[in-house]
């Protein structure tokens, strides 16, 4: 007798679990049937709401009853806990390994110790970079690992080639980002480049700068020293 409680228990998970995935794939089937666009789902989970389900491709989410009839593009939030429930999942998926980078593929900046660790992807031609930079310069006892990433223009990845290819990678692209000094022109093997720009599109890199934290939270745009050096310290905390 005391086997019946573990053997009901067991058969209410095993109906449970063959319901969720009878429900997973009624909402595939109904959602590639009537959007094309949504014929590739990478995944279907519940959500904190009930009877609301997160539909996932990629990075991008959207959100449907349990029959696919109804299909919602937006964010999710959670009013009690005052928390935005789709950008939590989106910083989730979106979060890059820190020792996945292709350190390889980059230039360092050091200042000071450079016991904390940051990486940036950056285009020679954007704007935010520069006040970036500048910013950054006010951040002690960092290594930057500056990963070039020429989305803005043709001459972005012309910029970015003669700094690459620079005897001093780091002093050009300093020369230019806080001094306007343009770099001068040099070749050679660019593939790092390539690979950086193959590496952005993978993980949805769609701006720059964009900063990655050795704890994998990774922040869109510029933001200022004092932020900077904030999560820096955090992530090291984490640790």
């Amino acid at each position: 007798m005391k086997l019946l409680p573990t053997l009901l228990a067991a058969a209410t998970l095993a109906l449970t679990a063959t319901g969720a995935l009878a429900q997973d794939a009624a909402i595939r089937k109904t959602l590639a049937e009537r959007i094309p666009q949504l014929s590739q789902i990478d995944e279907v989970r519940s959500t904190p709401m009930k009877g609301l389900y997160e539909v996932r491709i990629g990075t991008d989410l959207f959100y449907t009853d349990a029959t696919g009839n109804y299909l919602i593009q937006g964010e999710l939030i959670d009013t009690r806990a005052r928390r935005n429930l789709t950008e939590d999942r989106i910083t989730k998926l979106t979060a890059v390994d820190f020792k996945a980078l292709p350190l390889q593929d980059a230039f360092t900046l050091v200042r000071g110790k450079g016991e904390r660790k940051l990486a940036v992807f950056e285009d020679p031609n954007c704007g935010y970079c520069k006040r970036f930079e500048k910013d950054m310069q006010n951040v002690d006892n960092v290594t930057m690992y500056v990963f070039l990433y020429p989305i803005l223009s043709p001459d972005s990845a012309e910029k970015s080639r003669n700094i690459w290819c620079a005897k001093d990678r780091g002093a050009a692209w300093e020369d230019w980002m806080l001094r306007d000094k343009m770099p001068v022109a040099a070749s050679c093997d660019t593939a790092a480049l390539q690979r950086n720009l193959a590496f952005g599109r993978k993980h949805k890199i769609t701006g720059t700068p964009t900063l990655i934290f050795p704890d994998g939270t990774r922040v869109p745009g510029a933001i200022a020293a004092q932020d900077v050096d904030k999560r820096l310290n955090e992530a090291a905390a984490a640790q």
